[in-house]
C-alpha cells in the first residue's frame, strides 16, 4: 500500500475530523469517538482484504463516514424512502467534506473529484474500487457491529439485511466474510440468511 507523506498526512486530518465525533464506544475500557473508531476498522480491513489498493482507495475507505453525525437519520422520515434519501445526502457529504480536507492537503481535482465517486458508490459491481469499497463497508459491519445491531432488531429484519448485504458483496468479500472471527450465534444467523436466499 502507498503511504506517501500526503496520504498520511490527509488521513490524519480525516481522523482528526471523525475525533469530534460526540457519539462514543468504549473499546478496552477506553472511550473513543465512534466515527473515528469505525474509519481505523475501514482501513484496517482494506489493508487485509486488498493490500494493494491505491491511494485514492484508501482515502475513501477512511472517509466512509466522515462526520456522519452532521447530518442524523432523524433529520429524514422514517420510512424506506427516507432512509435511501439520507444515506444519498451523506454520500454526497462525505464527499464533499474528505475532498475539501484533500484539497488542503495538496491533493488535485482529479483524485478528488475520484474520491468523491467512490463515496458515492456508483456503478457497484462495474467499478472495481467501488466495489471494494462496499466489500469491506460489509466486512466491517459483519465483524464489528451486527452483534450489538442483532440485539435490537427482530430475527427476520436481520435475515433481511443480511441477504440484502450479501448481494452487494463480491464473491471475493463473501469469502472473507465466511472466515471472519463472528460469535456462534451471528454465524447461525448468518448461515440461516445464506439458506433462506
Amino acid at each position: 500500500m502507498s503511504t506517501s507523506t500526503q496520504l498520511l498526512d490527509t488521513l490524519a486530518a480525516f481522523d482528526k475530523a471523525n475525533q469530534e465525533d460526540p457519539n462514543r464506544e468504549q473499546v478496552d475500557g477506553v472511550s473513543v469517538a465512534k466515527e473515528y473508531l469505525y474509519g481505523l476498522r475501514m482501513s484496517e480491513r482494506l489493508k487485509q482484504f486488498c493490500p494493494d489498493a491505491s491511494e485514492v482507495l484508501q482515502l475513501a475507505v477512511r472517509a466512509q463516514h466522515i462526520r456522519r453525525w452532521d447530518i442524523p437519520r432523524s433529520d429524514y422520515p422514517m420510512n424506506r424512502t427516507g432512509y435511501r434519501q439520507w444515506r444519498s445526502r451523506l454520500g454526497v457529504y462525505h464527499g464533499e467534506v474528505a475532498g475539501a480536507i484533500m484539497a488542503a492537503h495538496g491533493y488535485g481535482q482529479g483524485d478528488v473529484d475520484r474520491v468523491q465517486a467512490l463515496l458515492s458508490k456508483s456503478n457497484l459491481k462495474r467499478d472495481p474500487e467501488v466495489q471494494t469499497l462496499e466489500d469491506v463497508a460489509c466486512l466491517v459491519f459483519l465483524e464489528h457491529y451486527l452483534e450489538e445491531f442483532a440485539r435490537k432488531h427482530e430475527q427476520s429484519k436481520l435475515i433481511n439485511i443480511l441477504r440484502k448485504t450479501w448481494r452487494k458483496m463480491s464473491p471475493e468479500g463473501q469469502q472473507a466474510a465466511l472466515a471472519l472471527p463472528l460469535s456462534d450465534s451471528i454465524k447461525t444467523l448468518l448461515e440461516h440468511a445464506l439458506q433462506t436466499d
